[in-house]
């Protein structure tokens, strides 16, 4: 029997990058994209390459070309990562796992490097069909820090709980980070929001943009660690943004949503150094009369629209930036 999962991209609405500082986030998952693993009981443990993880390249153009697209790994570090993680947690907890190998592939539609998280997606479809295939339970709260670590603690990757717990729970989510939450209980607090109270989102990503998703914290990483004034006030601005937008949703005011979005990326302006043709996407969503932030790290933007009448305009201008706009499917 083969057994499937899957794991979709998401999308920040308010609040980040404040999650990998303690702050406060919204966040949706896009199923317009996702990641899919099949996994089935075989003699030998075998993880099946994809073409990302190919090693056989036809110049060193293509090579070139692969790595600027794909990143030097491919999925097969992930698939590692995360079956090392759940074979830890189950030691930890004492759970005694049957003597049954697999073989294990994973596909993904999710668009690469552009702050979709397509990483995260791989090792929560994974850690999904482990608990199928072993029939063991991991509380959905304690989850997204697992799927973290094994891009943390294995692969020194930089990440934040964001993009892992709203792949996990799914729909819309609010979370708040706050320190002693998660050192007192091993996790933040989680709320799911109804998608219905939403206002009209679009998502553009950027076809030509490539980038390494992970490398662009470092630095405010450092000066929040050396207890800048300036970063840390940001990120609480920044995690604010979150708040309040928590707030006008449960209360029906939609249209404060606008604001808070042009607010949130403004603000993350002041700290990051974000790139010239990302601030031309976002600028030429907000000519069209849309809202517009990072719905990531960069490469993906996320706002509000009045009417489709606007999300034609936003269509027509932001193919000029070679980017395409969607509507997110968030159930």
């Amino acid at each position: 029997m083969i057994t499937e999962t899957r794991a979709y991209a998401r999308a920040g609405l308010l609040g980040n990058p404040s999650d990998g500082f303690y702050g406060k986030t919204i966040s949706i998952s896009v199923r317009n994209f996702g990641t899919s693993i099949s996994l089935y009981e075989s003699p030998e443990l075998h993880i099946e390459p994809q073409p990302q993880d190919s090693s056989t390249f036809k110049s060193i153009y293509h090579l070139r070309d692969s790595v600027t697209m794909l990143g030097y790994n491919g999925g097969i570090p992930l698939i590692k990562a995360g079956i090392k993680k759940f074979t830890d947690f189950c030691e930890k907890n004492s759970i005694r796992l049957p003597n049954r190998n697999f073989t294990v592939r994973y596909r993904s539609s999710i668009p690469r490097q552009v702050g979709m998280s397509g990483s995260s997606a791989i090792v929560v479809a994974l850690f999904r069909a482990l608990m199928q295939f072993y029939k063991v339970e991991i509380p959905l709260e304690i989850l997204p820090q697992l799927v973290m670590t094994s891009e943390t603690e294995e692969l020194g990757i930089t990440a934040g709980l964001q993009d892992r717990v709203i792949q996990c729970y799914e729909g819309c989510v609010f979370m708040d980070f706050d320190q002693k939450l998660i050192e007192n209980q091993g996790h933040g607090y989680y709320e799911r929001i109804p998608p219905h109270t939403l206002p009209k989102l679009y998502v553009a990503y950027n076809t030509n943009l490539s980038k390494v998703s992970g490398k662009v914290h470092s630095d405010v990483r450092a000066r929040f660690d050396r207890g800048e004034p300036e970063v840390i006030q940001t990120l609480g601005q920044i995690a604010n943004c979150a708040a309040e937008g928590h707030k006008a949703l449960l209360e029906g005011r939609t249209e404060d949503l606008h604001e808070l979005m042009n607010q949130n990326f403004d603000l993350r302006c002041q700290i990051y150094t974000v790139s010239e043709s990302n601030k031309e996407l976002v600028q030429a969503a907000r000519d069209c009369g849309a809202s517009a932030k990072f719905a990531g790290s960069g490469g993906t933007i996320i706002g509000t629209y009045r009417d489709d009448d606007m999300l034609n305009k936003l269509f027509v201008k932001l193919r000029q930036y070679n980017a395409r706009v969607i509507k997110p499917f968030v159930v």
